[in-house]
This record gives C-alpha cells, structure tokens and sequence, in this order.
C-alpha cells in the first residue's frame, strides 16, 4: 500500500473542496444541492461504480400556524462498487451545510497557508474528498477486487437525516463496517467515540380566544399552556437527557387572549432507554396540560438519532483505525461527544461505524469554519490503509 499512497494528489482534493465550498448547499437550496449533487456524480464517475441520484422520502413539519406541511430535500447520490462482493462496506457523507441560500457567509479566504476558512470547507466538503481520494487509492491496490461497497452522500444530514433515514437502514444492511467522514471531533484529529443522541419535537397548543379586558376568564391560553410545558420540561432534565426548549411561536394582540402557540424543543438523550422514557413522559405531561389549562394539543417529531455506542465489534474498528495510523505515524485517539450525525443512524443497524474520518478543522456550523489543509492528503492515506485493511478480512 505504501507505494500507492503516494498516489493521492493532494492538489487535486483542496481544488475540489474550494469548487464545492463555492456551491452554496444550505439544506434548503434545492437548486444549489441538485448543482452540487451533479459534481459529486461526475467526480465520483471516476470510481467502478455506477452513480444514480435517489429522491428524498417524504417529509413532514409543522408551520408556524400548528398546520403540518411537507418539507422538500435535494436528492441523495448513492454509488456502488462490486455489489456482489462477499465482503462489503459502506461510507456515508453529506452535501448539506448549515448555511443558507442568503447567509452572509458564501466565500473562502485563506487564514494562513495551511489553513482555509470556508463555508462547508470542514463539515463536510472536505470529508467528502477525502472519502473520494481514499477510494481512488484503494483502487489502485492488488486486493481491490476482494471488497464491494457502497456510497451514500445525502442532502439533508445538518436537519436529521429525515429525508434520508430509510435509505442509511437500507444501505448499512449486511454491511461489515462503515466510515463516515464527518471533520474529526478535534483539530489534532481525534475521533469521536460514542455520541449521545438527539431528537426534535413541535407541540401545537389551541386555546380559546377571548378580550383581555372584558372577559379574559372565557378565554384558553395558549401561550400560558406552553409556557407551563417549558417548565415542566426542564424539571425532567437529568443526568441522562438534556432537554432545551428552543422557540415558542404564537400570541396575538396585548389586548387578546391568544388561542394558538407552537412550541419547538430538542432533547439529547445518552441511553436508548432515557429517550425512550422521555417520549412515554412527554404523552402523560401532554395530557396533564390539556386538563389544567383546557386546551388541546398535538404533538409532532421525536428520537430520530438514537445514542451511539461502541461496543466490542465497533471498537475493534476503532483499534483497526489507530494502527492504520501509527503505521501512517498519525496518532489516532478518541473521545466522546454530545454531537450527532448519521453514524448514530448506522450504529443503530448493528453495523461498526467511525463517523468522523474527515479532516481536521475546527469552528463548524458558524462563519469561522477552517480546514487545515494538510489533512487531506493526511485523512485520505488513513482512510485508504483502513479500507485497504478490511479488503483483507481485518475484521473478521
């Protein structure tokens, strides 16, 4: 391997990492994700794979109003290599970036020479070439033929992975391992461990309307209904789920009881069980707030990214990763991390997964995100030799 790892052209990836950053891939720009969508097809063309771009699956939300509306998603590109191999992996990634269409943060500039800032520079347009880089490399191995694999990069990881959650199942199904290429947990490139996990809930409450002066005892309170909720909820909080109440919409005039309110919370469980326990509570504590206050209320989301943990077959993924590295002279560590991503998804199937093989960067997800530049050609070698290493039955 070492002969072919001279082979990645380090050039080439931070050349397409500055062509992506410049596509604007807010979750939500559906013209921006289907021009990106169109550049990784082309760019991963160069692999022995067929490339076919899959539709988003439905989705669901709820409007400011409590009306329930369906949410359109870019499509997801999916690639395959040797389908019929006996031995087969999967590497996820996504297109997405937090930014929007109209964020004020659309270009890059160079911090110093070895160090970009840029929108999706790190998380993860960069992994994503790292991804690509490894596999060409791969390629280039005798032992190539022994492993098949599947590539999946979607358009909607930075908002759950809703429009894509059935298709990461139906990908990671049967796989021996998988590698997500989020940006390493730290900049020194330590990796995350177990996550914990998240979910996101929308709790429409109707109320009555009345006059405030004249007879607000006839009225229903919406906003009071939701307000009580948020104090209910933060007296559940515990050592074992986080729960943050992040938007209360509704109201109405000074003068008018309000009948409406929408309140939008995000829960971070670290044990299955603790989400679990949650959602069962969050029915009783509904109906409790109907019977105090007289209103009705509807609930919307849950537990999407159940918490990852390691166990004896992941771990044994991530000691295969830490001397792939030190055989690279790269000191591979690891920590835990309250952050999420589709390696919770993967996790959930049964499958190992390391989620964070990208590169090394810091600031993600505001207008300070850097890719330290080095680290690409660094992460595609790591990635390359592990790859290369599970062709050969490492695992098993």
């Amino acid at each position: 391997m070492d002969g072919n790892l001279g082979t990645i052209d380090s050039a080439a990836m931070l050349a397409q990492v500055q062509a992506w950053s410049a596509i604007n891939t807010g979750t939500g720009n559906l013209a921006g994700l289907a021009e990106q969508a169109a550049a990784l097809a082309e760019a991963f063309g160069a692999l022995p794979a067929t490339v076919e771009l899959v539709d988003p699956a439905p989705v669901t939300a709820i409007a400011a109003d409590g009306s329930a509306f369906d949410k359109p998603h870019g499509q997801h590109l999916v690639v395959r290599v040797r389908p019929q191999a006996n031995r087969r992996i999967l590497l996820t990634g996504h297109m997405d970036t937090v930014f929007p269409a109209d964020h004020t943060f659309q270009h890059q500039r160079w911090l110093d020479e070895e160090t970009l800032n840029g929108p999706g520079v790190a998380d993860m347009k960069g992994g994503i070439a790292v991804m690509l880089h490894a596999l060409l490399a791969f390629e280039q191995t005798p032992g190539a033929g022994a492993l098949g694999y599947d590539i999946l990069i979607n358009s909607d990881e930075e908002t759950g992975s809703l429009a894509s959650a059935d298709l990461i199942a139906q990908l990671a199904a049967g796989k021996l391992a998988a590698l997500t290429y989020e940006p390493a947990a730290l900049p020194d490139g330590t990796l995350a461990h177990e996550r914990g996990g998240t979910g996101n809930y929308s709790i429409t409450f109707a109320g009555k309307s009345a006059h405030a002066g004249r007879n607000p005892h006839e009225g229903r309170n919406a906003v009071v209904a939701a307000a009580d909720l948020i104090l209910r909820l933060k007296a559940l909080e515990s050592a074992e789920i986080t729960i943050n109440p992040a938007k209360l919409e509704g109201g109405a005039a000074n003068n008018v009881v309000p009948d409406h309110a929408v309140l939008r919370f995000n829960v971070r469980p670290k044990t299955v069980e603790a989400g679990a326990a949650f959602d069962s509570v969050l029915n009783d504590l509904l109906c409790s707030i109907e019977t105090t206050h007289d209103i009705a209320t509807h609930r919307h989301g849950g537990v999407t990214r159940p918490p990852k943990k390691v166990d004896a077959a992941a771990q044994r993924l991530f000691d295969l990763v830490r001397e792939c590295g030190a055989e690279l002279g790269q000191d591979i560590r690891w920590q835990s991390t309250g952050g999420v991503c589709d390696g919770n998804n993967i996790a959930a199937c049964g499958v190992p997964v390391v989620d964070t093989m990208g590169v090394r960067g810091g600031a993600i997800h505001s207008p300070d995100e850097y890719l330290i530049v080095p680290s690409l050609a660094e992460r595609a070698r790591l990635s390359a030799r592990v790859i290369e290493r599970l062709a050969s039955g490492a695992l098993q």
